[in-house]
């Protein structure tokens, strides 16, 4: 099995990097936030996992441990697949997505494509007993000003991805949802 992975980046493909280790070029799909943050021709290094499937061999790579760690949670439930628990991993940091498991939040995790309500269930009723979470419900409140914000968003014309990603930069210290809201706003330049 191939844990980690340290090269240089020779390729950037739709979702995937081609990673250059020892002479042997590694495809390797990784998470949204990683590939934006990895370049053609600098060094790289990630925690891998393969994915063996009965006619392909698959390497998805993380920037960190933690990462690496929720994917494989994610797809030890039946019916998530590897390209499925990159999506969640897409939506946000590891830490909001645990908030939203463990708020039994299913629409933000039915934010992604390809997740519906059924499926977003199954993966909060096993990662919330996995994790630790059972009945107690931690951050529901901060949860769920930070979905309201999103659709906020959303409804100003903005599409998923901008205002997740504008919603990760606005830094934790801004507590309220109409200061959050305005802080994401200012930081969109409106």
């Amino acid at each position: 099995m191939i844990g980690h992975a340290e090269g240089k980046i020779i390729f950037k493909g739709e979702r995937y990097v081609v990673l250059d280790v020892g002479g042997v070029g590694y495809k390797v799909f990784v998470v949204a936030s990683s590939y934006r943050n990895l370049s053609v021709g600098e060094s790289a290094k990630l925690w891998t996992h393969l994915h063996v499937k009965e006619d392909a061999l698959e390497l998805y790579g993380f920037s960190h441990q933690a990462e690496l760690e929720f994917f494989e949670s994610l797809i030890s439930i039946s019916g998530i697949g590897p390209k499925s628990a990159l999506g969640v991993l897409s939506l946000a940091p590891v830490d909001t997505i645990k908030r939203a498991i463990a708020s039994g939040d299913t629409s933000y995790l039915t934010k992604i494509s390809g997740i519906g309500r059924k499926t977003a269930e199954k993966i909060i009723l096993e990662l919330k007993d996995k994790m630790g979470f059972g009945k107690v419900s931690f951050g529901g409140e901060e949860f769920k000003e930070d979905a309201d914000i999103l659709d906020a968003l959303l409804a100003l014309g903005y599409s998923q991805r901008e205002a997740r990603e504008i919603l990760q930069k606005v830094p934790s210290f801004v507590k309220g949802r109409e200061q959050r809201l305005k802080e994401a706003l200012k930081m969109l330049g409106k």
